[in-house]
């Protein structure tokens, strides 16, 4: 029985844990206390979206990095992306040269704009990057814990390496697709997030399903814009790992994002919707980092600006979603800097 440890107890962690445990693997999950692990393993997940989720008995809690690690095929991070870096920080003295590093995470990281496998990879031995691989696409823990179908994307720089952590994450309910575009992947998940917290605000307000799927469809663009800015493939952004990971995350009340962004519409504080939130909602640190990283690019990001003015300078949500969909006499693919006119041949207007 193949061994893999899972670094991290957030719902998508647990989650990881769980659905390869039941596909008969031998799983460790690591906490980062010896009380945590002790009440996991006693009482189970405490987060709402993992209750009544048992963990299989080939599934260990615990809180030895060491034991979390020995023996194992591959490592699964699944940490809040701004402790992506300290995490991986630990692992460096326990890697091998055989096992797959997969990051389950989404984000950027404030300071650097770095993504996630760029993160890891500055912490690891460099002999150890070409075992990097992200996973991605509409994964909402608390479906999949239930034993629902999904279906996810796993990219590495390698196509070898990704198709060993294909063959490793696939279960009969979780298809697995390999993509060879990492940046893309990563980036798709990352951007989501973003969009997510403003169709939260467009539902809060009441403004309807049409000014939702405009806001939606809008994003989609200009997320595709800012990663093609940065090397990415925009077909890759209408994959699973974008406009999929884009429709589960703005459509269900599962969505953390989503639950931020209604709530700012409701008037409530940022500070006080975050302190009552039992996990991150990774958008609100996104969208400084993306926003500052477009700034640096001197690239127009609309809804990326808006939705940074409402969550950190204060603006009111109904002013920033109306300025979105306010008229706009151009190209629906034209924006400054935006490259996505050469991918149909054509000079941008």
């Amino acid at each position: 029985m193949a061994r893999i440890g899972v670094i991290g107890t957030t719902s998508w962690g647990i989650t990881l844990a769980v659905l390869l445990a039941r596909n008969k693997y031998d799983v460790k999950l690591w906490a980062r206390s010896e009380s945590e692990a002790k009440v996991l393993s006693t009482e189970g997940p405490s987060s709402p979206a993992l209750e009544g989720i048992a963990f299989p008995p080939n599934l260990t809690v615990t809180y030895s990095l060491k034991n979390a690690l020995l023996l194992t095929s591959a490592v699964i991070l699944a940490v809040p992306s701004q402790t992506m870096r300290q995490n991986a920080h630990l692992l460096k003295d326990h890697l091998k040269s055989f096992r797959l590093i997969i990051s389950a995470s989404k984000g950027l990281e404030i300071g650097s704009n770095k993504r996630m496998s760029q993160v890891i990879a500055d912490e690891i031995d460099p002999a150890y990057h070409k075992n990097i691989c992200v996973l991605s696409g509409p994964n909402l823990a608390r479906e999949i814990a239930r034993g629902l179908p999904a279906a996810a994307v796993v990219t590495a720089d390698r196509e070898e390496v990704a198709r060993k952590a294909q063959k490793l994450l696939t279960t009969p309910k979780f298809t697995v697709y390999t993509n060879h575009d990492l940046i893309g992947v990563e980036l798709g998940g990352t951007l989501k997030n973003i969009i997510a917290i403003g169709a939260g605000m467009i539902d809060g307000l009441g403004y309807g399903d049409n000014a939702k799927a405009a806001f939606i469809t809008r994003g989609l663009t200009e997320m595709a814009a800012f990663g093609v800015a940065l090397g990415a493939n925009p077909l890759t952004i209408s994959g699973l790992a974008g406009l999929g990971d884009l429709i589960a995350t703005c459509a269900s009340p599962l969505s953390r994002n989503h639950y931020v962004g209604a709530e700012l519409a409701r008037g409530r504080k940022l500070g006080d919707i975050t302190k009552d939130m039992k996990e991150v909602a990774e958008g609100v640190t996104t969208t400084a980092a993306v926003w500052d990283q477009a700034c640096k690019l001197n690239l127009e990001m609309p809804i990326t600006q808006h939705i940074y003015q409402v969550l950190y300078s204060d603006n009111n949500a109904s002013d920033a979603i109306a300025k979105v969909l306010g008229a706009s006499y151009k190209h629906e693919l034209a924006g400054k800097r935006w490259k996505l006119f050469s991918f149909l041949g054509k000079k941008s207007p």
